[in-house]
Protein backbone atom coordinates (compact mmCIF):
# COMPACT_ATOMS: atom_id res chain seq x y z
CA UNK A 1 0.00 0.00 0.00
CA UNK A 2 1.13 3.59 -0.87
CA UNK A 3 1.24 6.64 1.76
CA UNK A 4 -0.85 9.18 1.58
CA UNK A 5 2.02 11.13 0.31
CA UNK A 6 2.49 9.30 -3.11
CA UNK A 7 -0.78 10.56 -3.91
CA UNK A 8 0.22 12.10 -7.12
CA UNK A 9 2.38 9.20 -8.26
CA UNK A 10 -1.68 7.02 -8.22
CA UNK A 11 -3.26 9.94 -9.80
CA UNK A 12 -0.50 9.99 -12.71
CA UNK A 13 -1.54 6.20 -13.25
CA UNK A 14 -4.86 8.03 -14.06
CA UNK A 15 -4.10 9.97 -16.90
CA UNK A 16 -4.48 9.23 -20.23
CA UNK A 17 -6.80 6.23 -19.24
CA UNK A 18 -10.08 6.65 -20.43
CA UNK A 19 -13.26 5.85 -18.37
CA UNK A 20 -14.62 2.01 -18.89
CA UNK A 21 -17.52 2.03 -16.28
CA UNK A 22 -19.21 4.06 -13.61
CA UNK A 23 -20.57 1.79 -10.73
CA UNK A 24 -22.58 2.61 -8.40
CA UNK A 25 -21.84 0.38 -4.82
CA UNK A 26 -24.77 0.72 -2.61
CA UNK A 27 -23.63 4.67 -0.57
CA UNK A 28 -20.32 4.41 -2.98
CA UNK A 29 -19.35 5.70 -6.46
CA UNK A 30 -16.43 4.06 -8.07
CA UNK A 31 -14.82 5.00 -11.78
CA UNK A 32 -13.34 2.13 -13.53
CA UNK A 33 -10.71 2.74 -16.04
CA UNK A 34 -10.25 -0.73 -17.92
CA UNK A 35 -8.03 -2.21 -14.63
CA UNK A 36 -7.53 1.26 -12.16
CA UNK A 37 -10.75 1.62 -9.71
CA UNK A 38 -10.97 5.30 -8.49
CA UNK A 39 -13.77 4.88 -5.30
CA UNK A 40 -15.32 8.04 -3.99
CA UNK A 41 -16.44 6.98 -0.59
CA UNK A 42 -17.86 10.50 0.30
CA UNK A 43 -19.93 11.81 -2.27
CA UNK A 44 -18.83 13.07 -5.49
CA UNK A 45 -19.67 16.02 -6.97
CA UNK A 46 -18.39 17.95 -10.31
CA UNK A 47 -19.24 19.58 -13.74
CA UNK A 48 -20.27 17.75 -16.95
CA UNK A 49 -21.17 19.83 -20.26
CA UNK A 50 -21.16 23.40 -18.49
CA UNK A 51 -23.76 21.90 -15.22
CA UNK A 52 -22.59 21.42 -12.24
CA UNK A 53 -24.06 18.46 -10.28
CA UNK A 54 -23.88 16.41 -6.86
CA UNK A 55 -24.36 13.21 -5.94
CA UNK A 56 -27.27 11.84 -5.23
CA UNK A 57 -28.66 14.89 -5.92
CA UNK A 58 -31.23 14.38 -8.91
CA UNK A 59 -30.04 14.00 -12.44
CA UNK A 60 -26.67 13.20 -11.18
CA UNK A 61 -26.46 9.91 -12.03
CA UNK A 62 -27.25 10.62 -16.00
CA UNK A 63 -24.31 13.32 -15.65
CA UNK A 64 -21.70 10.70 -14.02
CA UNK A 65 -22.48 8.35 -16.63
CA UNK A 66 -21.79 10.94 -19.53
CA UNK A 67 -17.64 10.57 -17.89
CA UNK A 68 -17.29 6.61 -19.72
CA UNK A 69 -15.86 7.41 -23.05
CA UNK A 70 -13.67 10.55 -21.41
CA UNK A 71 -10.46 10.55 -20.70
CA UNK A 72 -8.41 11.78 -17.91
CA UNK A 73 -5.97 14.52 -18.95
CA UNK A 74 -4.93 16.20 -15.75
CA UNK A 75 -5.96 15.84 -11.85
CA UNK A 76 -5.91 18.31 -9.00
CA UNK A 77 -5.49 17.35 -5.08
CA UNK A 78 -6.05 20.13 -2.62
CA UNK A 79 -5.05 17.82 0.57
CA UNK A 80 -7.64 17.62 3.37
CA UNK A 81 -10.18 19.65 0.62
CA UNK A 82 -10.72 17.60 -2.56
CA UNK A 83 -9.41 15.65 -5.05
CA UNK A 84 -10.68 16.83 -9.18
CA UNK A 85 -9.68 14.29 -12.31
CA UNK A 86 -10.18 16.77 -15.57
CA UNK A 87 -11.77 15.46 -18.44
CA UNK A 88 -11.44 18.74 -20.83
CA UNK A 89 -13.74 21.18 -19.96
CA UNK A 90 -15.28 18.36 -17.47
CA UNK A 91 -14.65 17.65 -13.77
CA UNK A 92 -15.31 14.98 -11.10
CA UNK A 93 -14.16 15.46 -7.68
CA UNK A 94 -14.07 13.88 -4.56
CA UNK A 95 -14.72 15.87 -1.92
CA UNK A 96 -11.50 15.08 1.16
CA UNK A 97 -12.63 17.21 3.98
CA UNK A 98 -13.94 15.96 7.26
CA UNK A 99 -17.43 17.43 7.07
CA UNK A 100 -17.77 15.15 3.64
CA UNK A 101 -16.73 11.98 4.77
CA UNK A 102 -18.75 9.20 5.60
CA UNK A 103 -16.40 7.90 7.70
CA UNK A 104 -12.41 7.55 8.36
CA UNK A 105 -11.89 7.71 4.41
CA UNK A 106 -12.96 9.86 1.57
CA UNK A 107 -11.56 7.79 -2.18
CA UNK A 108 -9.33 4.99 -2.71
CA UNK A 109 -7.59 4.29 -6.02
CA UNK A 110 -6.63 0.44 -6.58
CA UNK A 111 -4.03 -0.29 -9.30
CA UNK A 112 -3.51 -3.30 -11.43
CA UNK A 113 -1.09 -6.40 -11.12
CA UNK A 114 1.41 -7.73 -13.32
CA UNK A 115 -1.15 -9.38 -15.05
CA UNK A 116 -3.52 -6.36 -15.49
CA UNK A 117 -6.01 -7.22 -13.27
CA UNK A 118 -7.06 -5.13 -10.65
CA UNK A 119 -5.21 -5.45 -7.53
CA UNK A 120 -3.19 -3.44 -4.42
CA UNK A 121 -0.57 -6.04 -5.78
CA UNK A 122 -0.12 -2.64 -8.19
CA UNK A 123 -0.58 -0.13 -5.72
CA UNK A 124 -3.42 1.24 -3.58
CA UNK A 125 -3.67 5.12 -2.03
CA UNK A 126 -6.36 6.05 0.34
CA UNK A 127 -7.60 9.51 0.81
Amino acid sequence: MNSENDAAGGLQLLTGLEVSAVSFVRDYVELHFDGPVLRALSNPLGVYGGREWHFPAPGSLDLMRCYIGKTVDAYEEDPGRILTLHFGEHRFGIPLDDGSSLGPESAHLVGVDASGMTSPLGGMWIW
